[in-house]
């Protein structure tokens, strides 16, 4: 008993320390770095496939994998650890090819929006694998979500282009990549987890890259290099935003990313501000930060009971 309520002190201790300022700065970093790397797609465009540019950037990427090796080493992988990270790497790195895909087939602002479906499928993802309740107002949460999804694409008054239909593959593959990680984070740490998704996307992707290989330009190495590491830069500054404060204080900052994709789109590629889209994702936004709050609550009446109980 004294064992659990040190515990228990400990997880109350940190939340009083967290630190908001510190983990919506994290995250704003996290939303600059991100909206750069699929600026950069946006400008490199088609010359180069879709299965080819993912898999440089990959590659490209593994350098900043070095810190990593010590961690990576000093496990012990069993058979069944290395069949699911690599069906993780396969189901992320089609993921991977749809989302190059998509940049070069639908505005910046559509392909941000639309990625907002993602954490919508981890939550449906969640209850049909995961075992995780799916209560009434999640259920409403979600419907929500897909009336968003509904606003962007508007089926029947506009042509669903095969940009759009890529990036709802893309959400769903990407949440089910979430969902496998969320299933190994108890069995290895954090830093083998995603040391072991760049190495085996980066394999997995290899064969459908080779398949359509055009020779690569030094200008186009050049920048998937920097495609790779803003890439890295938004999942570290992610993870000192998670270490700061709760998800609640920071998801809201990541709907910022829409914002900037927006101007970035209006003003450096010239596509024209769609005010369904806009729309569409704010219904989006909403329905996943109603999501993200009744979590939070959930979360604060357990470890409530355990403080009584204890």
């Amino acid at each position: 008993m004294p064992g659990k309520a040190c515990k228990i002190l400990h997880m109350i201790n940190t939340e009083a320390e967290a630190r908001p300022l510190t983990g919506m700065f994290w995250m704003f970093v996290t939303g600059l770095c991100f909206v750069a790397v699929t600026a950069l797609v946006k400008y490199l465009g088609d010359d180069m496939p879709a299965a080819q540019s993912a898999f440089l950037r990959y590659l490209l990427g593994l350098v900043f994998l070095l810190p990593m090796i010590a961690s990576l080493r000093a496990v012990t992988f069993t058979p069944r650890n290395l069949t699911f990270f690599s069906l993780r790497g396969l189901v992320h790195g089609l993921g991977v090819i749809l989302w190059f895909y998509a940049m070069t087939q639908i505005p910046l602002a559509e392909v941000t929006a639309m990625n907002y479906l993602s954490p919508i499928y981890v939550a449906i993802g969640a209850a049909l694998f995961l075992g995780e309740r799916l209560a009434a107002r999640r259920i409403i949460a979600v419907l929500i979500a897909f009336l968003g999804a509904l606003i962007i694409l508007r089926p029947g008054i506009r042509e669903i282009s095969p940009g759009h239909i890529a990036m709802i593959g893309t959400a769903i593959l990407f949440a089910a990549s979430y969902l496998m990680a969320k299933r190994m984070s108890g069995q290895v740490n954090a830093a083998v987890v995603v040391g072991m998704l760049s190495i085996t996307v980066t394999i997995c992707l290899a064969p459908f890259a080779f398949a359509v290989w055009v020779p690569p330009t030094a200008t186009q190495l050049f920048w998937l290099f920097w495609v790779a590491a803003f890439a890295t830069g938004g999942h570290y500054a992610m993870t000192l935003a998670f270490a700061a404060a709760p998800v609640t204080v920071t998801q809201p900052v990541t709907f910022l990313q829409l914002v900037w994709a927006v101007i970035l789109g209006a003003v450096v590629f010239g596509e024209a501000v769609d005010v369904f889209v806009v729309l569409g994702g704010l219904v989006i936004m909403s329905s996943v930060l109603f999501i993200t709050w009744r979590e939070a609550v959930l979360r604060r009446q357990i470890r409530a009971a355990s403080v009584q109980a204890s």
